[in-house]
């Protein structure tokens, strides 16, 4: 679902829109809020309501890996990058492990 089809699966389903907004935390900014809130219309027909409270949590380990650099076991990284295929982020950052870091400064 690009960008353009978000917005337009928005207008067609305006309750589904105004519920989703229900999930937006105070902390998150807009450059945060517009790609998580894209995952969640992207998969929100894949969790009925008694397990809605999975996709949150699948949207949330999705933000912090991209936007906080989190890291979590393989599995679960492999299955929220693949239900945000698609998702473009502007200016995510860049993370470095320790060992990255390290073997640099080893190199110097």
């Amino acid at each position: 679902m690009a960008n353009l089809d978000v917005e337009e699966f928005i207008q067609q389903n305006r309750a589904v829109a105004d519920e989703v907004e229900t999930y937006r935390g105070y902390w998150e900014s807009e450059k945060h809020w517009q790609p998580r809130r894209e995952f969640i219309l992207r998969n929100i027909n894949d969790f009925e309501e008694p397990h809605m409270d999975q996709l949150l949590a699948l949207s949330m380990v999705w933000a912090n890996n991209v936007f906080m650099g989190c890291r979590y076991s393989t599995e679960l990284l492999e299955k929220v990058s693949e239900m945000a295929e698609g998702i473009e982020v502007e200016d995510a950052p860049v993370f470095k492990t320790r060992d990255e870091i390290m073997k640099k400064q080893q190199g110097q």
